[in-house]
């Protein structure tokens, strides 16, 4: 998703360029054109890529917010590190977006694998 993404594509047309992306600096201490994973996922030095990971599954398919306070935690802190360089309102909005997709994805998801079932029934 992040090399797809506009972060991503940012990064693999810079990431060759000593003046976008100087690798001999700290990443508390770069001025970095576009955010790498490392800044994201190990922001202030984690090593725990996760502490920072989107509040999904690695499939993003099960775990769309449901109010539960975890999330609320989760999505807060998340939202932190766009605040970084973005409005919170971004950040908000763009979580909301998430949600719908993946909301969406997981209907898609399940309809996959009946229409799969569907055919092995049929014996195809």
């Amino acid at each position: 998703a992040y090399d797809i993404g506009l972060h991503g594509v940012v990064y693999q047309v810079n990431k060759w360029d000593p003046k976008q992306f100087d690798w001999t600096k700290k990443l508390a201490d770069a001025d970095y054109v576009g955010p790498t994973c490392q800044y994201c996922h190990m922001r202030g030095g984690h090593h725990n890529v996760q502490r920072f990971g989107t509040v999904y599954t690695s499939m993003g398919m099960s775990m769309a917010d449901r109010g539960a306070p975890i999330w609320k935690e989760k999505r807060d802190r998340w939202a932190s590190v766009c605040d970084d360089c973005h409005s919170p309102r971004f950040a908000r909005e763009n979580l909301q977006a998430l949600d719908e997709a993946v909301k969406d994805a997981g209907l898609e998801y399940r309809e996959t694998f009946r229409v799969a079932a569907d055919l092995v029934k049929d014996g195809v």
